[in-house]
């Protein structure tokens, strides 16, 4: 396999638990990690500054990357790893940084008590327009927490890694985001849980409470359906145990659920090059913001 796992890297503790993840992904995948830090430039009032000056702002700029390098050689060792630094519009740098990368990682802050994402404007942007997936990534990830606990319930990356979560729609089920959710399941030699939360027809809905032999028959076509989308899968993976899941309710709020017991949880977005401009679904919006791991946003056609 060719290319890089590259990580946007801004200094903070975020960006350096992304940093992290990427570091280990890389070495999963077997390729290069690439540090890309993008320093947004000032207006010039601001730049002439005493604590801003021009030697200020670029020692700042080559430390936090060579900074990063070093920590990564020492904890990563034989990890080839490359630094870029690029200058201005961070959303604009990253979506670009995406297009010859394996995958683009970045930081986001946890929302402390509830155990999910702050994803700021600039995540919400690359996101929205990367055409290569993107993993977003908690700023107390560590790696213990991607792995099941010790026989003494300790958490350990020495353990067997927890499921990779797929949140799947047996209507417009896609190939290139099924297929990442295996490799990333078989690379962590794990379960590969696959989610397919849903509701009933609209014109279902009224007599649905009061007619469980109707709610059976659709729970029932449900799991038919995700088994039928994921039978020639299991022959392309066969090292891959599958375990299929069609509960129902909310799929944003199953896949939150899953995303406690998960190594990874992956989603998709379709990519959309309109005039409207792109869009984040409410299913992946839900998952970015509240899912306690890892969350890889696949784009699709």
């Amino acid at each position: 396999m060719t290319g890089t796992v590259t990580v946007g890297l801004d200094g903070s503790r975020e960006s350096r638990a992304a940093a992290e993840w990427a570091a280990r992904e890389a070495r999963l995948l077997g390729v290069p990690l690439k540090l890309v830090h993008v320093w947004e430039p000032v207006p010039a009032p601001i730049a002439q500054a005493p604590l801003l000056g021009a030697e200020t702002r670029q020692h700042w700029t080559e430390r936090i990357p060579r900074d990063a390098a070093e920590g990564i050689h020492v904890r990563h060792p034989g990890l080839d790893v490359i630094i870029e630094q690029l200058s201005g519009r961070p959303a604009d740098l990253l979506v670009g940084a995406a297009k010859d990368t394996e995958l683009l990682a970045l930081g986001s802050r946890g929302l402390s008590g509830i155990g999910g994402f702050m994803l700021g404007s600039v995540g919400l942007s690359v996101v929205a327009h990367a055409e290569r997936p993107v993993v977003l990534v908690r700023a107390d990830q560590q790696a213990a927490d991607e792995h099941e606990a010790d026989p003494a319930g300790i958490p350990s990356a020495a353990t067997r890694f927890r499921p990779v979560v797929l949140g799947l729609d047996t209507e417009s089920p896609d190939e290139e985001l099924i297929e990442f959710a295996y490799a990333a399941a078989s690379r962590r030699g794990t379960t590969l849980r696959v989610v397919h939360g849903w509701n009933p027809p609209p014109y279902y809905a009224y007599g649905l409470p009061a007619d469980m032999e109707l709610h059976g028959s659709l729970a029932r076509r449900e799991t038919t359906a995700l088994t039928e989308v994921m039978r020639p899968w299991r022959t392309k993976f066969p090292d891959v145990e599958v375990v299929e899941e069609s509960p129902y309710g909310s799929p944003g709020g199953h896949l939150v659920d899953a995303s406690h017991e998960a190594s990874l949880v992956v989603v998709g977005k379709r990519i959309r090059r309109s005039p409207i401009g792109a869009h984040i679904g409410p299913v992946t919006h839900a998952v970015l913001h509240h899912s306690t791991a890892p969350v890889a946003v696949v784009p699709h056609h």
